[in-house]
C-alpha cells in the first residue's frame, strides 16, 4: 500500500460525467485503459475479440467533456466501471496515458488489480512529451484540429511508416484525423503533462509486462525501460514500431499480450 492507497470499496471519483463502457466476453476480467486523444476502439479494437476469446474485457473511454480530469479520477472511474459490470478483479492493459491510470489504479484498489500491461507507457512526462502536450493543447485550445492531427500524424507513428505512405493520401490521412479528434482530448494532454507515478512504481506486487515501442518519437523509448527498471520483477518486451505500434505490428502486438495472459494465469 502507498500514500496513493484507496479502500478497495470506496470508488468516489472525481469525474461528473460517467464514463461510456462496453462489456465483451466472459472470463477472468481484462480492463483497457486507453491514451490522451484516442478512445478504447481506437487503441484496442482488433485485439478486443481476441482477449473476449478467454476473458471478461472491460473498456471504458474518457470523458468527452471539457472537465478538468485528474490522475486519481480516471484510476478511480475505470475500476467502478468494472465493478458496476460485474468484474471484482481483473488485469488492466493501459496505453499511454493508460499506462499511468493503470499503475495508479492498481496502487489505489490493490485487491482490486491482479495484473498490468504497459505499453508505449511513461512514469512521467519527459521534457520533449511534456512540450508535445502543451503543443496539443494549444491547437485544441483554439480550435485547430488539422494543425493537431499533422502532429498527431508525423509523431503518432514510426518514420518509416509515415514516409511510406502515398503523398497524395496525406491530405485526406489529415483530415480523417481532425474530423475524429475525441472531445476531451485537450483536457487528456493536460492531464498527462503532470502525471507522476514514479514513486509507486517500486510497490506494484502484481505480474506486470512492460511493451516498449522502440521507433517511438511522441513518448520516448527510455520512458518505458524507466518503467521496468522501476518494477520487481517487470517482464520487459520491444516491438519495432511508433507509437501507435498496434497499427503498425498488430499481430506482435497480440502474440505479446495473449502469451503474457497465458504464462501469468491472468
Amino acid at each position: 500500500m502507498t500514500a496513493h492507497s484507496a479502500d478497495a470499496l470506496s470508488l468516489t471519483t472525481t469525474l461528473t460525467t460517467t464514463l461510456a463502457t462496453t462489456v465483451t466476453g466472459a472470463g477472468p476480467g481484462l480492463v483497457l485503459a486507453h491514451g490522451a486523444g484516442g478512445s478504447v476502439a481506437d487503441n484496442f479494437g482488433p485485439l478486443i475479440p481476441v482477449l473476449a476469446r478467454d476473458h471478461t474485457v472491460v473498456g471504458s473511454d474518457y470523458p468527452s467533456t471539457d472537465e478538468e480530469l485528474s490522475l486519481d479520477g480516471l484510476a478511480d472511474a475505470v475500476v467502478a466501471a468494472a465493478v458496476a459490470a460485474g468484474v471484482e478483479r481483473f488485469t488492466v492493459i493501459g496505453f499511454s496515458l493508460g499506462s499511468a491510470v493503470a499503475v495508479r489504479a492498481a496502487t489505489r484498489h490493490p485487491d482490486r488489480v491482479r495484473g498490468l500491461v504497459l505499453a508505449a507507457g511513461f512514469a512521467r512526462a519527459d521534457n520533449r512529451f511534456g512540450l508535445a502536450m502543451e503543443l496539443w493543447q494549444e491547437a485544441l485550445g483554439r480550435g485547430d484540429r488539422e494543425t493537431f492531427a499533422r502532429f498527431a500524424l508525423s509523431s503518432g507513428f514510426g518514420a518509416d511508416f509515415v514516409n511510406a505512405l502515398p503523398g497524395e493520401q496525406l491530405p485526406g490521412l489529415v483530415g480523417q484525423v481532425a474530423a475524429g479528434v475525441p472531445g476531451g482530448t485537450r483536457r487528456q494532454a493536460e492531464l498527462a503533462a503532470r502525471v507522476d507515478t514514479t514513486a509507486e512504481l517500486a510497490a506494484l506486487a502484481v505480474p506486470v509486462l512492460v511493451v516498449n515501442a522502440t521507433r517511438d518519437l511522441l513518448v520516448d523509448p527510455a520512458n518505458s525501460r524507466e518503467l521496468a527498471a522501476g518494477i520487481p520483477g517487470a517482464e520487459y518486451v520491444e516491438i519495432d514500431a511508433g507509437h501507435v505500434f498496434m497499427a503498425e505490428r498488430p499481430d506482435e502486438w497480440e502474440t505479446r499480450v495473449v502469451t503474457f495472459l497465458r504464462e501469468r494465469g491472468l
